[in-house]
């Protein structure tokens, strides 16, 4: 309140010598110019430019309590909605002073929720667009053979697309259900040990044929998805507010209960 205060009187005073610069600089007498606050917040946090998160309190002289967040790696199209809204509602209750305590029990928590074997998991494949499919496709299934041979280099998400397309042929499902084709939007998992030595498939979420959903309910490994998409950028978050994350008691939360 002490600082709004002081805001706003230099809000005038700034607005007064907008007459000096009018006509110094721009040789006019008459002027729209005007300083007003923007914002007041109560809390932020800030992990560089342009990346940040800030508590509203204030927009204009109007009371509010807003989350304002601009470019952390959360908010990316590519991060699955289940991590990102488990990761805003982690942010929202640090900037409002949730303790490290609070937030280990909710961690502990939502892995226990995603580990659990009910879970639906389409959710947590990661969304992206493949659109270099055709240039990694070196050469279809040879006669006798599953797969295709795929050029090297080939991202992690268009091997995954091109062994969903090679499932689909094989298992003659091609005919009632859309291959992934180039540029289109699809969710890709990693995949634990299994049969066909896939490390990991890709699937399109509105037409997922019940013998693939069978498939990635089986060997989806949920607890590598966990890791490398969410827990790998708490890490940071963690990091930057000065909360150990390399102790034993850390260690446990993750991986030993």
């Amino acid at each position: 309140e002490k600082l709004e205060e002081i805001a706003l009187k230099y809000q005038d005073l700034i607005t007064k010598s907008y007459n000096t610069l009018a006509l110094e600089a721009f040789n006019v007498k008459s002027h729209r110019l005007e300083m007003k606050t923007e914002c007041m917040i109560r809390a932020g946090y800030f992990r560089a430019t342009r990346r940040y998160a800030q508590w509203i309190t204030k927009k204009e002289g109007v009371s509010t309590d807003d989350l304002d967040i601009k470019g952390l790696e959360f908010m990316k199209a590519n991060f699955p909605k289940i991590f990102s809204d488990f990761f805003k509602d982690v942010l929202q209750r640090v900037i409002k002073g949730a303790p490290q305590k609070e937030i280990d029990e909710l961690l502990k928590a939502f892995r226990t929720k995603v580990l659990a074997d009910d879970m639906d998991i389409t959710v947590l494949g990661n969304p992206t667009r493949v659109k270099t499919l055709d240039k990694y496709l070196a050469s279809p299934p040879r006669p006798g053979e599953m797969f295709s041979v795929i050029a090297q280099g080939a991202p992690a998400p268009v091997k995954a697309a091109i062994k969903y397309n090679d499932l689909l042929t094989f298992w003659k499902l091609d005919k009632q259900h859309s291959k992934i084709t180039q540029g289109d939007k699809v969710k890709w998992i990693y995949l634990k040990e299994n049969p066909y030595k896939i490390e990991a498939l890709a699937f399109l979420d509105f037409d997922l044929p019940e013998k693939i959903r069978t498939l990635l309910a089986q060997y989806a490994d949920t607890n590598k998805s966990f890791e490398t998409i969410l827990e790998s950028k708490l890490q940071g978050f963690y990091n930057d507010l000065g909360w150990d994350l390399n102790l034993n008691p850390y260690r446990n939360l993750f991986f030993n209960f």
